[in-house]
């Protein structure tokens, strides 16, 4: 675990506050953490499918991705059908076919048609864990974490693809090593099911910055160190809205 980890801790400027983590193992937090772990893992495919639909594929197949995501979102946010049903709907292939002239098109499809598959495999295991620990779905606001980075988003291509992709990475680092700092204090059920989660987030953050420096096809650096940064602040700085990507609990 720690070899996997050692990229993950030196790509991200800072790690998780001792005050989150203790914070987070707290039993009267268990519902926030899954609840929000939840939505984290439909709005990771939410953002991998936009950049699909923006930026790899035609109109057409574009808004089948769209019906195909429906029973997930319709859940989520309207509560609407049964949980135990969502995991029929996760059949989605790579059988898309490129905008031609977009270089770059087959390989984000390969990509982020992985990553959805997976995150919402995810969504649908923290469910199960949910019903375990008597845990009742319920609507809950977003944390501050993804839009402080994506309000610094340059406002044209391909640097605004590039920059998503680069906070794709710090998201999915910043998840991984989370998870590895909360498996060892929860209950094992919880525990085993976080370190399960450590090689496919690893492998994310690296698909997502794998993208950004092919598509950039230049030295990215100074970008992705600005990020970093942007990341380590909210993270490291007081916040009164925990959630499972917080800042310091106030």
């Amino acid at each position: 675990m720690q070899e996997l980890l050692a990229p993950i801790k030196s790509f991200l400027k800072c790690e998780t506050p001792q005050a989150w983590i203790d914070e987070a193992i707290k039993p009267e937090n268990l519902s926030i953490v899954l609840l929000d772990h939840l939505i984290c893992e439909l709005k990771a495919a939410q953002s991998a499918m936009y950049l699909i639909r923006k930026y790899a594929v035609d109109k057409e197949s574009g808004d089948a991705l769209l019906e195909w995501l429906k029973p997930f979102e319709s859940f989520a946010y309207r509560k609407e059908g049964d949980w135990r049903e969502l995991v029929k709907h996760n059949t989605l292939t790579k059988s898309m076919l490129p905008k031609s002239g977009t270089p770059y098109g087959q390989d984000l499809i390969d990509k982020m048609v992985l990553l959805i598959k997976e995150e919402l495999h995810h969504f649908y295991q923290v469910l199960e864990l949910m019903e375990v620990f008597d845990i009742h779905y319920e609507n809950i606001t977003s944390s501050r974490y993804a839009k402080g980075m994506i309000r610094n988003v340059t406002s044209y291509e391909p640097d605004t693809l590039i920059d998503k992709l680069i906070i794709g990475a710090y998201i999915e680092a910043r998840s991984c090593e989370r998870f590895a700092a909360l498996a060892p204090h929860v209950d094992k059920r919880l525990g085993d099911f976080y370190i399960s989660l450590l090689r496919s987030e690893a492998r994310h953050y690296q698909d997502y910055l794998t993208l950004a420096e092919e598509i950039a096809g230049g030295d990215i650096t100074g970008r992705i160190q600005r990020f970093g940064e942007i990341e380590a602040e909210l993270i490291s700085s007081n916040d009164f809205d925990f959630k499972f990507h917080s800042g310091v609990p106030v």
